[in-house]
């Protein structure tokens, strides 16, 4: 025997009676199949709001009624239509004697102005009585022998007419008695059970789930199949966290303190019986039923200690009373559990403490009880007398609970995590509690941004992913071919969990957003359209909005309003990369100020490209200096640039001719004068400098003039290259003069001992490692403690767009790495 279980969105719609009829005839030639079903979608929920209605309304809502009714008769009309011989007049003349008799308690409660428990329960749950009609007649049409059991007379359970409790072994017995054809289908009203006095009483919402569960003992099932909308049971709700994973296998505790803490797959009251008589459930899916869907069983064969799911409840109370120190707060403890029991309040969290006198404890919001109220009135005695404290509420909470075995062995990880998701929210942890088996460990917290939250955990506990998400600022040559090595990378990282999200994408004028991750194959399109100004203070303020965890800025522009700002970046949440050399370069006060905003907000700051583009230099540098070393003397040619057009006069090019080449090549900086003014060579220099630890400031680097002061004015690009053609005859004689002396010409920084800077045009030799630099190569030649006589040596190509972005992501590397 196999039991059957249907819930409402497998019988939406006479399509869906017809798939649910195939599965229960593919599984009829392998086992004999009880099956229990669901009311279809949203009836039990319309007929919960008829209620309502007729109560504060008082009147009996026709109009839905008739809707009601309407259903079902289309239902039934569309079996008809799929085949003909469907009995669609008999299964008529049953929709309209229920609607009758609904009609008919309906106009009883409009009478009374109050819904009676017991007519409630008689209302709630035609849906599942007109479900069974229609597919017993669905069955036997298909030529099916089909058995109909009244749950009234064979389910036991106590008198709570709304939410009650099975007596199993008394229902055992009473099945007993039953002689059923091993050739038919049992067909079962889920939902509904029996008192002693055989008046129908109801398990509960979502209580066919517990039906199925009964059915299965009592008729010695040896599988419990519980049929849904989804492929089994999920590591999250797939409907709010997209990457949910599912889950293949569970244990019944497992699965049981899921379903307790708001996972919606199965009703908590299922599972323990099925533990007891250990009888395997399956969640599978009506809509591919080929699929294996999740085994909820005694003990997993593998991964015994993995987090298995997140799952949160809504819409929580605490409710916490202080007793005075003269009065014993277990005197009183079973009033208040009396009450949570008679009223079949669920309560999370229970914590009572004989040390401090406290009983506090979690209740889902109850729209028709006011907790506080009902208990401030059950101790009002212990209240007045003044034995105890009025009691404490507080509303809108959340409970977010990781369910797994053995979850003690993570706990140091998981709660790191959490505090890491929550810091991003201003989220403050009210508590942490684990239950005693080890199973679950459950988080209270207020209610705002929940649902963030939760995909955090998710995405860093169970799918192991560190969520990156960039926002980048220019996109000139650099940021362009950056975004090329980002979108080459993103599924290469994904293998390592890592996932690469390009959420903004912005120029000096406006930007684009997407809260997910920017289809970098169409950006440019979406860019050029875009209507959104750009707004940097706006941008900042999407991080928190999104709740990302690492929020990266990379500063790809040569802005010095963004650069001023990069200690608001970082106090917004920001690691920062930068090839902004302006940020590192302006006054030593503004440099070190960036540096104790990052360590006080515990975020990096990294800049690697501000000196040699790719090249290994700051990184480097780091390590030596806090391995102890020192620096003696430092020179190199530190523009890409200025390498290219001077290597190139050793051919014989002029200087002009030179430095349209190098800007074709992508050389020089935006505009050529930066590099032949020697300005940012002497940044790269102060930066290198400062590093070091010296305190220097800009104006303390000797710069040797190559531009005269007439070119001072010049912003013009076009203009500064054509004037630069009156150099050319002053260059061709320093050439010239170098090269008598078997030496080349070459543009120098230098850092001396005494932390003194310059950047000169000097004449080096063959035995000098500078000599064979050129084409837009860097070089640095560090004499330091620990390298000397011989230098350390960094070489190679320092300038151009490509070589930039590629030190660009090298930082953004070591940053998630």
């Amino acid at each position: 025997m196999k039991t059957l279980k249907f819930g409402g969105t497998s019988l939406a719609n006479a399509k869906k009676f017809i798939q649910v009829s195939s599965i229960i005839i593919n599984q009829v030639k392998n086992d004999q199949i009880a099956v229990v079903l669901s009311a279809p979608a949203n009836i039990t929920n319309q007929l919960e709001k008829i209620i309502k209605k007729c109560i504060f309304q008082h009147t009996v809502p026709v109009k839905t009624l008739t809707t009601i009714k309407n259903f079902f008769l289309k239902l039934i009309e569309n079996l008809y239509i799929i085949n003909n011989k469907y009995s669609a007049n008999k299964i008529k003349e049953k929709i309209i004697i229920q609607c009758k008799q609904l009609h008919d308690l309906l106009y009883k409660i409009q009478f009374l102005n109050n819904c009676p428990d017991k007519i409630y329960a008689k209302i709630i749950c035609m849906g599942e009585i007109l479900s069974v009609n229609i597919m017993a007649e669905l069955l036997i049409v298909l030529g099916y022998n089909i058995t109909i059991l009244n749950p009234v007379t064979l389910i036991l359970a106590n008198s709570n007419y709304i939410n009650a409790i099975v007596d199993i072994n008394e229902s055992k017995k009473r099945f007993q008695q039953l002689n059923i054809c091993k050739k038919n289908i049992i067909l079962m009203p889920g939902f509904i059970a029996g008192n002693k006095s055989n008046e129908l009483v109801v398990l509960g919402r979502n209580g066919s789930d517990y039906s199925a569960t009964i059915l299965s003992i009592c008729t010695n099932s040896h599988t419990c199949e519980i049929w849904t909308d989804v492929n089994g049971i999920y590591t999250c709700d797939p409907n709010i966290i997209t990457t949910a994973q599912l889950l293949s296998e569970i244990t019944y505790q497992e699965a049981l303190e899921l379903a307790y803490f708001g996972a919606k797959v199965i009703h908590p009251a299922s599972i323990k019986p099925l533990q007891h008589h250990n009888i395997p459930c399956i969640i599978k899916n009506t809509n591919n039923s080929n699929h294996p869907g999740t085994l909820i069983n005694k003990k997993n064969k593998d991964n015994f200690d993995i987090i298995k799911g997140i799952t949160h409840l809504n819409n929580i109370i605490l409710i916490k009373i202080y007793s005075t120190k003269n009065f014993n707060i277990q005197n009183i403890s079973h009033k208040i559990f009396n009450y949570i029991h008679n009223n079949n309040i669920s309560i999370y969290l229970l914590n009572q403490s004989l040390s401090i006198n406290t009983i506090s404890f979690y209740i889902q919001e109850h729209h028709s009880l006011n907790i506080k109220k009902e208990l401030e009135k059950i101790l009002s005695i212990e209240i007045q007398k003044k034995l105890l404290e009025p009691i404490l509420q507080i509303k809108h909470l959340n409970i977010i609970s990781i369910i797994g075995s053995n979850i003690k062995k993570h706990n140091i990880n998981i709660i790191k995590k959490i505090c890491l998701s929550l810091e991003k929210f201003n989220n403050k942890i009210l508590e942490i509690s684990y239950n005693i088996s080890n199973i679950s460990l459950s988080i209270v917290l207020d209610s705002t941004n929940t649902i963030n939250i939760i995909k955090n955990i998710h995405d860093f506990i169970i799918n192991k992913i560190i969520p990156i998400n960039i926002f980048l600022i220019g996109i000139g040559g650099v940021g362009l071919e950056l975004l090329k090595i980002i979108s080459k990378q993103q599924k290469k990282l994904k293998k390592k969990f890592i996932q690469l999200n390009v959420n903004i994408i912005a120029n000096s004028k406006k930007y684009i957003v997407n809260k997910k991750n920017i289809n970098l194959d169409k950006w440019n399109n979406n860019f050029i359209i875009s209507n959104k100004i750009f707004n940097l203070e706006k941008i900042l303020l999407l991080a928190k909005k999104y709740g990302y965890l690492y929020p990266i800025l990379i500063d790809c522009t040569a802005s010095q309003y963004i650069a001023k700002t990069y200690n608001t970046i970082l106090k917004s949440g920001f690691n920062i990369i930068s090839a902004n050399k302006k940020s590192n370069s302006s006054l030593l006060s503004n440099y070190l100020s960036i540096r104790k905003t990052a360590n006080k907000y515990n975020k990096k700051f990294f800049y690697e490209t501000h000196v040699g583009a790719g090249l290994p230099i700051i990184n480097n540098l780091t390590n030596l200096i806090t391995s102890g070393d020192h620096l003696i003397k430092f020179q190199g040619i530190l523009s890409g640039s200025m390498s290219y057009i001077f290597g190139q006069l050793d051919n014989g090019t002029t200087i002009s001719e030179a430095t349209k080449k190098a800007q074709k090549l992508g050389f020089t900086e935006p505009n050529p004068k930066d590099d032949l003014s020697g300005i940012d060579v002497a940044r790269k220099l102060l930066i290198l400098a400062r590093e070091f630890g010296y305190s220097t400031e800009l104006s303390d680097i000797t710069i040797e003039k190559i531009l005269p002061k007439s070119f001072e004015t010049i912003n013009n690009k076009k203009k500064f290259l054509s004037k630069l053609k009156k150099l050319n005859n002053q260059f061709i004689q320093k050439f010239n003069h170098a090269e008598k002396k078997n030496k080349v010409l070459r543009f120098v920084g230098t850092i001396k001992n005494n932390g003194l800077c310059s950047v000169k045009i000097k004449s080096v030799s063959n035995k000098n490692p500078l000599y064979h630099i050129k084409d837009g190569e860097n070089i640095f030649v560090f004499y330091t403690k620990y390298y000397q006589p011989i230098p350390l040596i960094i070489r190679g190509y320092g300038a151009g767009n490509k070589v930039t972005a590629s030190g660009i992501f090298s930082d953004l590397l070591r940053i998630i790495l």
